[in-house]
């Protein structure tokens, strides 16, 4: 087996782990993922986290934002309160289980302006134009994280953002309490300490512009920003 063909195969059968554990806790993911870490963690704003995420994007009313590895999709109420009914919201996961929490979510709450995909983000045909990209706590899940970002990127309409919210190891002493915490708080949901090589941020500084990052929860967390090119004009 040639070294490409083995990684394409490491890949998808990290995908295919991922998406299991996906599929058992779908249903009680917003009580794992988001109150119960939310209470663990909220001496360090934690609940604040997605918020000033999305803020990070700059969207407009009518904006077109594309939620990846949207999950249960609880970026949504905040998606939709910045761009309104005349915009819309393209959620993207995995896993059929999320996604049918995800539809229950946009059911209940009336919104006729989410479109919901399954796929492998790896593989996901963007959309051209859109006018936002996010991702909280999913990308650094997926194997070509790079080739996700870089297929997101083109798709961005000039000075667009792409915002990444997610986990990493600490540069600092706490450094030492990662494999426990990931053990505790990121292994359920299918995270590892090998994951922790892979660093989306990178990827934004490879193919974006005017990139911020911004450290939280100690060093343990981080929202990256990268805006996509604006269209240069010339005077005569």
């Amino acid at each position: 087996m040639n070294s490409n063909l083995q990684q394409d195969t490491q890949n998808n059968n990290e995908s295919q782990r991922i998406a299991n554990i996906y599929q058992k806790i779908a249903k009680n993911y917003d009580f794992l993922g988001e109150y119960l870490l939310g209470t663990i963690f909220s001496p360090f704003g934690y609940g604040n986290y997605r918020q000033k995420a999305i803020a990070s994007l700059d969207l407009q009313p009518g904006d077109t934002v594309i939620d990846l590895c949207c999950g249960t999709g609880l970026n949504f109420p905040l998606l939709e309160k910045v761009i309104g009914s005349e915009g819309k919201i393209i959620g993207v996961d995995l896993t059929e289980g999320m996604l049918a929490q995800a539809k229950q979510r946009v059911e209940k709450n009336g919104w006729a302006n989410v479109e919901l995909v399954q796929s492998d983000v790896t593989f996901y045909q963007f959309p051209t134009g859109v006018d936002g990209i996010i991702s909280t706590w999913g990308i650094t899940l997926v194997p070509e994280c790079d080739r996700a970002i870089q297929n997101g990127s083109q798709a961005l309409s000039p000075g667009k953002r792409w915002v990444i919210l997610d986990f990493k190891i600490p540069d600092n002493w706490l450094a030492m309490f990662a494999p426990l915490l990931s053990f505790l708080f990121i292994r359920p949901f299918g995270g590892n300490l090998q994951m922790a090589n892979r660093h989306p941020w990178e990827a934004l500084d490879k193919y974006l512009q005017n990139i911020s990052f911004t450290e939280l929860l100690l060093g343990f967390a981080y929202i990256a920003v990268g805006e996509k090119q604006r269209e240069k004009r010339y005077h005569e």
